[in-house]
């Protein structure tokens, strides 16, 4: 059994709260930052003739409703994720947009969906908060039909993303009490070891599995970064505790500290992932 350390109430308080409210705020930029990985996902679900889809963790809901729109009325796509706001915004989204997407306000780990009810389960970063990865994967096996598609794209790991890191690199003489990162524990490189994934899935009773790297040419607005690099990661969110002379220094350090990645009016980086593969047997070939 594969049981990462880490509170499930610590990271529902997270995502409830500003992890939440930080997507929120952000979903335009990021969807942005994200849409090739967005492409990946959809081209999946498109080419194995999916007409059911649960999109886990996800978010403000730029993946599911981008499936959702491919699909067309005679399909189905639902997006499940932890976080209140994030939930509420891409129930927004969908309404003002007229897409036929819908979103269940839920831990994906432990929610009761209806029993082989999807033919494709993608993911775009949503899988590595599991505080049990086991048991969260057979319960989306549970959810997925025979034969279903499993696609998802998680982060390789720190030394790999270094601008992933370089908020808290920069920031750390200054804020002491930052949360040290651990591969073991349910976070963004949860899923750093490719080992770890097979094992997981494996043993939660996936087939085929297949995981590939993959590096992505990502940009955001130059215009944007402050505002990201202060609301996203372990640094936003100590920023919400800090007095403003601490915070003043620890944006101009950090800021100076992105130069290496900024291009003009953009800030480039290289998203280095896995992409990852199954699919649920058949229960008779699973047994």
């Amino acid at each position: 059994m594969d049981v990462a350390r880490g509170s499930d109430d610590d990271q529902a308080a997270r995502w409830k709260g500003p992890g939440g409210n930080a997507w929120v705020e952000l979903q335009t930029v990021m969807d942005e930052m994200f849409k090739p990985l967005e492409e990946l996902l959809v081209d999946a679900v498109t080419g194995a003739d999916a007409g059911r889809v649960l999109d886990v963790g996800c978010g403000t809901g730029g993946v599911t409703l981008a499936v959702a729109r491919r699909l067309g009325p005679a399909g189905r796509c639902v997006g499940v994720d932890i976080s209140e706001p994030v939930i509420a915004a891409a129930r927004s989204r969908a309404e003002r947009d007229g897409t036929p997407a819908s979103f269940v306000l839920g831990d994906a780990q432990d929610h009761a969906f209806e029993h082989a009810a999807f033919d494709a389960v993608i993911s775009r970063f949503g899988v590595m908060f599991f505080s049990d990865s086991v048991r969260a994967f057979a319960n989306l096996r549970r959810a997925a039909r025979d034969e279903a598609l499993l696609r998802f794209v998680a982060w390789r790991g720190p030394a790999e993303n270094p601008f992933m890191t370089t908020a808290e690199r920069a920031a750390a003489p200054l804020l002491p009490g930052l949360p040290v990162r651990r591969p073991d524990e349910p976070g963004q490189f949860a899923f750093a070891d490719p080992d770890r994934i097979h094992r997981v899935l494996a043993e939660s009773g996936w087939a085929g599995i297949d995981i590939r790297p993959l590096d992505v040419a990502c940009a955001l607005p130059e215009s944007e970064l402050v505002h990201y690099l202060t609301r996203l990661g372990p640094v936003g969110l100590a920023l919400g505790g800090v007095d403003e002379q601490t915070r003043a220094r620890v944006i101009d350090t950090v800021r100076a500290a992105f130069d290496p990645f900024v291009q003009g009016t953009e800030v480039r980086f290289t998203a280095a992932c896995w992409l990852v593969d199954a699919h649920a047997p058949a229960v008779s070939a699973a047994g």
